[in-house]
C-alpha cells in the first residue's frame, strides 16, 4: 500500500475510522527532517500491509496541526481504534518508527 495524503476531510475516514493501526506524519515541504523521514515511511507503507501510512501537510491543513497541538515536525502519531496511543517528534530511523506500533 501506499502512503495516503489525508486532509480535514478525509482524516476521519482514513484514520480516526481505520480498522487498522495508522502510523500518521505532520510535515511540510520545506522541512530537512521530514524529507528524511519519508522514504522511511514509504518503506513501511510498501511493507506492512497491517497497517495504515497517512500524512498531513502542516502548511495545507493548518486546522488539523492545531487540533493536535503540533508544534514542530515531524510529528509521527500511531492512531489506533481512532485514539493517539503513541506520539514522537522528529526524524527517527525505521527501527524506532517500527517500535512506535
Amino acid at each position: 500500500m501506499s502512503v495516503i495524503h489525508v486532509d480535514k476531510n478525509s482524516f476521519q475516514q482514513e484514520v480516526v475510522n481505520s480498522s487498522k493501526p495508522v502510523l500518521l506524519d505532520f510535515w511540510a515541504s520545506w522541512c530537512g527532517p521530514c524529507r528524511m523521514v519519508a522514504p522511511i515511511l514509504d518503506e513501511i507503507a510498501q511493507e506492512r500491509s497491517d497497517i495504515k501510512v497517512c500524512k498531513v501537510n502542516v502548511d495545507e491543513q493548518p486546522e488539523l496541526a492545531r487540533q493536535f497541538g503540533i508544534m514542530s515536525i515531524p510529528t509521527l502519531m500511531v492512531f489506533k481504534d481512532g485514539k493517539v496511543v503513541n506520539q514522537t517528534v522528529g526524524a527517527r530511523p525505521k527501527g524506532q518508527i517500527l517500535a512506535m506500533l
